[in-house]
Parts: structure tokens; C-alpha cells; sequence
């Protein structure tokens, strides 16, 4: 791999060329309506914070429409039961930069926000996103810096909305065989067989 490693953004520049247009305008510094269509949509998303020790990120989800537009500069998106590792979270109140990417199934486009976080527990904002009388802990609010949505190409390429591209998940690792993998003497059966009245028990 010697001499064959780019290391200078004059190198990129050269074996890349110029942007489109489209590549450029696309980029706003709020949510047009077309975009604040598509976060409201938006079953999806994954989260990515920074920190000094690296990066994480994390996927959130929920019914459509769980991220909540405040306005066009900021979003509030309640933090659902998890691991309690609270790695984005950590992240966030040490430095506030996120970057974050929604999906909706079938919709080729991603969008993506890049913007700064803070973490809200504000009694009557928890309380408005209470699921079932589940009240979330905290509620992330992103003030977004930028806005824009990453063409089709790369879901196409997967094929990740078309059922008959998709692997056999019978024959993928389960949750259980990885963590094994981590600790051999962890009951994986048992958590594989639990997870079935687990998860939906733990949603909230």
C-alpha cells in the first residue's frame, strides 16, 4: 500500500473533480418544508457524537414522527429505554456536535443534520413524549447547523428496501452468540429465548 495512500485534500480534489450543483445547493442551514417533511416521516434515524475518546454512533427509532421540529433550526427527540451505556449521551454534554441520518423504508434519499446537542430534563417536554405512561429520562434537543439529503445511489447499490436481495437472517450470529462471543461462559440460550417477551416488555 505504500505510496498509494491519499493524505492531502489537493490529492482528493484531483482523483474527484468538482461537485454538481445539486451536490451544493442541497445543503441549507435549516429545514425547508420538503425536509421538514422527511423528519417527520422518519421512523429512523442514527445518531453520531464525538468525544475525546472517538466516535459513537447509535440507532433511534420509533413511530414516525417522534422527532418533533420545534422550529427550523431545532429539533427535541425524547432519549427511549436502552443499555443505560449512554455512550451519545456522555458524548454530548463533553461535546455537543452531532451528526444525524434518517431512513424511511422504501425512500432511496437519506437526510442527513449536522448540528450541536444539549440534553433537556425539563419536566413538561419529557412528559410530552410519554408513551403508555412511560416518560423518557431526557429529551435531546439539536440545534441544527446544516441540512441536506444524500442522493439514492448508496441504497440502490445495497439493496436494502428490496426484500429479495436480503440475506437469511436464520443464519446470521443471534444477540446471544455475541455476546457469547465476548464471554464464553454467557448464557446465550437463555437470553436468545428470553428476548422474545423481553424487548416488547422493555420498549419503554
Amino acid at each position: 500500500m505504500t505510496g498509494h495512500v491519499v493524505t492531502t485534500e489537493a490529492e482528493l480534489d484531483e482523483l474527484y473533480g468538482t461537485p454538481v450543483e445539486a451536490s451544493l445547493i442541497k445543503e441549507v442551514s435549516g429545514l425547508t418544508a420538503p425536509y421538514r417533511a422527511f423528519v417527520e416521516a422518519a421512523p429512523f434515524f442514527a445518531l453520531a457524537t464525538v468525544a475525546a475518546e472517538g466516535l459513537d454512533c447509535s440507532p433511534r427509532g420509533d413511530p414516525a414522527g417522534f422527532v418533533r421540529v420545534l422550529d427550523d433550526r431545532t429539533l427535541a427527540i425524547p432519549d427511549r429505554r436502552g443499555n443505560n451505556r449512554i455512550d451519545s449521551l456522555r458524548n454530548i454534554v463533553r461535546d455537543p456536535r452531532v451528526a444525524l441520518m434518517f431512513l424511511i423504508p422504501g425512500k432511496g434519499e437519506a437526510l442527513r443534520i449536522n448540528g450541536r446537542a444539549c440534553i433537556s430534563t425539563d419536566p413538561a417536554l419529557c412528559e410530552s413524549f410519554a408513551v403508555d405512561g412511560h416518560v423518557p429520562r431526557t429529551v435531546i434537543l439539536v440545534a441544527i447547523d446544516t441540512v441536506y439529503f444524500q442522493c439514492a445511489r448508496a441504497l440502490i447499490r445495497s439493496g436494502l428496501w428490496t426484500p429479495e436481495t436480503w440475506p437469511v437472517t436464520e443464519t446470521l450470529p443471534t444477540a446471544g452468540q455475541m455476546l457469547k462471543a465476548a464471554r464464553q461462559d454467557f448464557d446465550a440460550a437463555s437470553y436468545d429465548s428470553e428476548a422474545v417477551t423481553r424487548l416488547p416488555r422493555t420498549l419503554y
